[in-house]
């Protein structure tokens, strides 16, 4: 059985390894010394959280290129490769942002209406009054991370919604919820009269050029769905629940995701609907700590350190409430920021990590649910390899 911790850095470095530039540029657009740091940077962390397989992605002025480690299941032996899925937490809400955003550039939702408008059932509830703007700042007035395990159906969540009862005032404090980008997901799908899943896979990911990302992997695809390991390196994968689709639910590539990272870079002047909608999702609403909280996407001015990053992506920042400061009027999107998001499940661990002025990207996706802090610190190792 492949262990990582048994293998060489030579040795592991040649499992499932494999590199592909894009041909919108020329080779020598990625400097000669990243194949070597990513390869010894990504083999550490393997190594030293017994990661069973790695997949990584870099996008610099155009050119991709992409490196495989290892396994995609332990069982198969698998290799990964740029178009393994992988599970990818809360990187889905990015994309459940997006599908907002895409959905007000059509006119059908405004982030500036209250919930109630298009939930009438929540009128006359302190949560129906909540700007939907709030739902994709984790600012609504205080959610518990999770839907509560007594919530298992739609009709105990609107029962639940119904009965909640704000900690503090929306807008003030930044509480990361998978509740209120779920609540979000849902109106966002209902303006544009279609289920969640349908929505997703039909309109948003063809629009976006999101070739192989799914909330539900078709049969067809299933080979290519890496099985996940938890902290005893058990098999796992994502549990369905209330809102799961809308918060955590995304399986996808390397490959779909640094597109989207590359959509998120440019263009400087967005023309069309979708681009309009990726944009929308760059506004700074508020100041938290050193980050700036965008519609999901967290940013920092560059040059940015490595404590700020790691400040911003802690587990004080994900699991406490945290002092919002509202940005007034709310920041335009920005060039010369680092925007990043992680994600996880029980099994998977994810980072996307973009700076639009360089036109620089990195995903990194694993079969492993490790630290944030070593994903922000790989992509940082990479990032300072492409300058």
């Amino acid at each position: 059985m492949f262990s990582p911790k048994k293998m060489s850095l030579a040795a592991l470095s040649l499992i499932g390894l494999s590199v592909f530039t894009g041909a919108a540029m020329a080779k020598s657009a990625i400097p000669a010394t990243l194949d070597s740091v990513v390869q010894q940077a990504a083999t550490e962390v393997m190594k030293a959280h017994d990661i069973s397989g790695l997949a990584i992605a870099v996008s610099h002025n155009g050119t991709q290129q992409f490196y495989s480690f290892g396994v995609a299941s332990k069982a198969t032996q698998a290799p990964v490769s740029p178009d393994t899925l992988f599970e990818v937490g809360s990187i889905s809400k990015l994309l459940t942002a997006t599908l907002a955003t895409f959905a007000q550039a059509g006119g059908q939702l405004s982030l500036t209406d209250p919930v109630d408008k298009y939930l009438p059932e929540l009128q006359g509830t302190a949560f129906g009054k909540i700007p939907l703007m709030h739902l994709a700042t984790h600012t609504a007035g205080g959610f518990p991370l999770q839907v509560p395990e007594s919530v298992q159906n739609e009709q105990q969540l609107m029962d639940y919604l119904k009965a909640w009862k704000p900690i503090y005032p929306s807008g003030t404090q930044r509480s990361y919820a998978n509740p209120s980008i779920g609540m979000l997901g849902m109106i966002a799908a209902k303006s544009m009269s279609q289920p969640f899943v349908s929505v997703m896979e039909n309109t948003l990911f063809p629009a976006l050029g999101l070739n192989s990302s799914y909330l539900q992997v078709p049969a067809d695809k299933m080979s290519l769905y890496a099985q996940g390991y938890n902290a005893e390196n058990q098999p796992v994968r994502v549990n369905p629940g209330v809102l799961a689709n809308e918060a955590y639910g995304v399986k996808t590539s390397v490959r779909d995701l640094i597109h989207f990272a590359e959509l998120n870079i440019g263009p400087d002047k967005p023309q069309t609907r979708i681009q309009r909608a990726i944009a929308q999702t760059h506004t700074g609403y508020f100041q938290v700590g050193p980050m700036t909280q965008d519609l999901i996407w967290e940013q920092y001015p560059v040059p940015v350190t490595l404590k700020n990053l790691l400040t911003g992506n802690s587990n004080k920042m994900a699991y406490e409430n945290n002092g919002a400061l509202a940005l007034t009027p709310p920041l335009a999107p920005q060039k010369a920021v680092w925007m990043n998001k992680t994600g996880s499940t029980a099994g998977f661990g994810g980072y996307i990590a973009l700076i639009p002025v360089k036109k620089q990207a990195v995903v990194i996706l694993a079969n492993k649910n490790y630290p944030n802090s070593e994903r922000i610190e790989l992509a940082y190792k990479i990032f300072n390899a492409m300058n």
